[in-house]
């Protein structure tokens, strides 16, 4: 069914034109959502929102990455990829010279250390899903999951009624159209608690360089392999850790992160 077939879902902030909300949400995803052939390595769909308010994100994160971008390329035109950081090539050449290596990493990760968001995660086990309920979309479950908890993290900030923007990464046509409607449809009352969920969505290619985006990406897949290999060493593990939203017990399990099925 198309978007336009479904013309009658409402536009859940369209009322709501002037009255934005103190903060910006990114999303980045690691890991496909097929269930057709499911790897044996990364066994997992993760979606993973960085949410930041506006102030901070405009006068902290921008320029501290902007100012990392002009120390290590002379320009800001950068535009960083967890997976190129792991396999340098083209831009990031640079990181084959050891001594830059050594000085960027730590540089990157005080960068996202000092950069104020909260983390908001689903974990999806696709062998688990595929099992279970075989039709299961793990792209749209993850959305449910994630905007359900931003929902809940945003009312605590006296955010109910404003509206929100959440900027994802554009993937294709027929995926952004299939990712639209199913926004849609949450935030008009499919989610836990059947309300309206006043959210925005935002469509971007990744090469817009907006610094929200490139940050998000530097979390998605680090938190899936956090699950995979709980003990497996890793310098932005404890950083993620603790952006992730937690409960009143301190738990992140339920509240900044839920991995389905459990």
């Amino acid at each position: 069914m198309s978007i336009a077939d479904e013309a009658h879902l409402r536009r859940p902030t369209e009322s709501l034109q002037g009255q934005h909300g103190d903060f910006i949400v990114f999303v980045d995803e690691s890991g496909d959502h097929s269930l057709d052939n499911v790897s044996e390595e990364y066994p997992i769909f993760v979606l993973a929102l960085c949410v930041f308010r506006i102030e901070s994100y405009i006068q902290a994160a921008c320029p501290a990455l902007q100012q990392f971008k002009f120390r290590f390329w002379g320009h800001d035109q950068i535009v960083l990829h967890e997976r190129e950081l792991r396999k340098p090539r083209h831009d990031f050449s640079i990181l084959q010279n050891p001594e830059t290596r050594d000085q960027f990493f730590p540089a990157l990760t005080k960068v996202l250390e000092e950069a104020e968001f909260t983390i908001i995660a689903s974990i999806i086990d696709k062998k688990a899903l595929r099992q279970s309920s075989r039709g299961a979309n793990p792209y749209h479950l993850a959305l449910q999951f994630t905007l359900e908890r931003l929902h809940h993290h945003l009312r605590k900030h006296g955010q109910e009624s404003k509206s929100t923007h959440i900027i994802v990464e554009r993937r294709g046509k027929r995926e952004d159209d299939e990712l639209e409607l199913e926004f849609l449809r949450i935030c008009d009352g499919r989610n836990y608690e059947c309300k309206s969920l006043p959210f925005r969505l935002v469509m971007r290619d990744k090469q817009c360089n907006a610094a929200g985006l490139q940050l998000a990406d530097l979390v998605a897949r680090p938190l899936g392999m956090m699950h995979l290999r709980p003990g497996q060493a890793n310098r932005t593990h404890p950083i993620i850790q603790a952006k992730l939203r937690k409960g009143p017990n301190g738990e992140a399990r339920g509240y900044g992160l839920k991995i389905f099925p459990s």
